[in-house]
């Protein structure tokens, strides 16, 4: 996916480059699928690159970058082979250790390295602290760059020590081109319906469409807008969200059901208006623990139903 709207982050980042001391923590701010993982690794490999000294085309041995794991060695093995995997819920405390440790010895290809975590949102509260100890004294040439949606559940302390770089949500024009560029299969209903319910987010719009959300986006539009008092809609919405879900297309239902509550805002009357609010808070909080509380699927997808029949008839139970 070509990188857009980054322009703003790469003028901070080069002048940086430019100037007499790089500030050595970046926090890389802004909603899932901006590209800020994308950039992060652009960007790195710009700062580590050195004149007279060759690069590596493939993986770069001093951007060392730190996400989520495989759950398990049947997922590891996956990953192996190249098919999808579900992850760990977490970046462990073990895996900032293996990095620290790998920061005692010298840079391979020139002078510099970079550290890239991958969300840092998901750093488990041990991995945060043994961080902190080297964002508080980075070895001579390191530099950490941090990816982070949810920029409030990191330590204050984290961020303090980090120079942030926001990224803006794109419009809706800007969203529609690159649909037409990198998804020219999909219907025009569709393109509109991913357009609508990305938010600014190119790769929520591009997941709307690989994981054929349509159908799913349909479903809570018609419950957000009639709601459903015998649950029919519901038990739908559930068949849709298929019997096992993957986390990811999880946290892509709850960021459809908040896109669909905001969209209803526009056109609602106003004596509707408090319930949608609530009901978007309150998927808003699911959004926030979803990806670290073991939810049971199937009662979570009910849930996002019943907060979207709540916006439509606020006297009905969710």
């Amino acid at each position: 996916m070509t990188l857009i709207g980054h322009d703003d982050a790469w003028t901070q980042w080069r002048e940086a480059m430019a100037g007499p001391r790089m500030h050595h923590a970046w926090l890389l701010a802004g909603k899932r699928g901006l590209g800020k993982a994308r950039f992060a690794q652009a960007a790195a490999r710009e700062l580590v690159a050195q004149e007279g000294r060759n690069q590596s085309e493939g993986p770069h041995p001093d951007i060392i970058t730190l996400t989520n794991l495989p759950k398990d060695d049947k997922e590891e093995k996956k990953r192996e082979e190249g098919k999808p995997y579900e992850t760990k819920r977490n970046i462990s405390v073990a895996q900032i250790r293996a990095m620290q440790q790998r920061l005692n010895t010298r840079p391979t290809l020139g002078s510099r390295r970079v550290i890239i975590i991958d969300p840092a949102d998901d750093l488990e509260k041990s991995a945060s602290n043994a961080l902190l100890k080297s964002l508080e004294e980075p070895p001579v040439g390191t530099f950490f760059m941090l990816v982070a949606h949810r920029p409030a559940r990191l330590l204050p302390t984290i961020r303090s020590r980090c120079r942030v770089s926001r990224f803006a949500p794109l419009s809706d024009s800007q969203i529609g081109d690159l649909l037409d560029r990198e998804a020219q299969d999909v219907d025009a209903a569709t393109r509109d319906a991913a357009v609508a319910a990305a938010g600014g987010s190119p790769g929520t719009a591009l997941d709307f469409v690989q994981r054929d959300l349509g159908p799913l986006n349909s479903l809570m539009r018609e419950i957000a807008q009639s709601g459903d008092t015998n649950f029919v809609l519901r038990g739908r919405l559930a068949s849709a969200m298929g019997t096992r879900p993957d986390r990811e297309r999880i946290l892509a239902a709850l960021d459809l059901a908040r896109a669909v509550l905001a969209g209803e805002i526009t056109d609602a009357d106003k004596s509707r208006i408090p319930a949608i609010v609530d009901a978007h808070a309150e998927l808003v909080t699911l959004s926030a623990q979803a990806p670290t509380y073991n939810f049971d699927a199937g009662l979570l997808v009910m849930e996002i139903g019943s907060l979207l029949a709540k916006a439509a008839n606020p006297r009905e139970a969710a």
